[in-house]
């Protein structure tokens, strides 16, 4: 079985985020769930409905198709972005990049769900996520969301004290992610060790004829959003 791992996205701002994607299990688990709220939901109907005839036929199936289809949405346009049984275990639905899903791709994606279930049993969906690091199945692929932990991921501990500086250049969301886990880690590594790491990554400090391990230090407080001080 897969496991699972990060994923590291960007916000329009510019700023990387580490997200921790769910896996085949704690996902079907969270759908097994749903389903029996959602039996409970349908039973309860039932029992109002029958007594009408037709009328509560027809209710039924409107219950049915309401269920079937807008019951995941409504609840993850919620603050939450996650149904009862996602809550459960600590999971919740957002967009590629991070923030909260859009009603246009919540609904692409649980439309996609006829799409995932072919042959039969949600294959495709499984063997979708099965084949892919961040476990999508083909309905996030076509909505552009991601199903990942609530929880934050820390890859740092507390950062040393610098004064932030911008970096020398535009900077990719796993760059950001890596320098930012270099000075998480400063408390846990040699001097030289840390110094031969901010070396190799001269290219990203303004100034190549400084401290290295300084100004990078410098460079991550800017990345975590301390850029009351330093050069923008």
């Amino acid at each position: 079985m897969s496991l699972d791992t990060l994923y590291t996205a960007e916000t329009p701002e510019g700023i990387a985020l580490s997200l921790r994607p769910a896996g085949v299990v704690p996902r079907v688990l969270a759908y097994m769930v749903d389903l029996c709220v959602r039996l409970g939901i349908y039973l309860a109907v039932s029992m109002v409905a029958i007594p009408f005839g037709g009328m509560g036929k027809g209710l039924l199936l409107v219950s049915y198709f309401l269920l079937e289809w807008f019951y995941p949405v409504v609840f993850e346009l919620t603050r939450a972005g996650a149904t009862p049984g996602k809550r459960a275990f600590g999971l919740q639905v957002v967009m590629d990049s991070g923030l909260p899903v859009t009603p246009a791709a919540s609904i692409t994606r649980n439309l996609l769900r006829a799409a995932d279930f072919f042959p039969f049993l949600y294959a495709f969906g499984l063997v979708s996520m099965l084949l892919r690091r961040d476990f999508k199945r083909l309905g996030d692929l076509a909505g552009g969301t991601l199903v990942v932990y609530r929880e934050t991921v820390a890859l740092h501990g507390e950062l040393p004290a610098a004064l932030a500086t911008a970096p020398a250049r535009a900077l990719a969301p796993q760059e950001q992610a890596a320098i930012v886990a270099w000075a998480g880690r400063a408390s846990r590594l040699t001097p030289a060790r840390l110094d031969e790491l901010a070396v190799l990554a001269g290219s990203i400090t303004p100034d190549r004829q400084g401290d290295a391990t300084r100004q990078l230090l410098g460079v991550a407080q800017w990345l975590v959003g301390h850029r009351g001080e330093g050069r923008r």
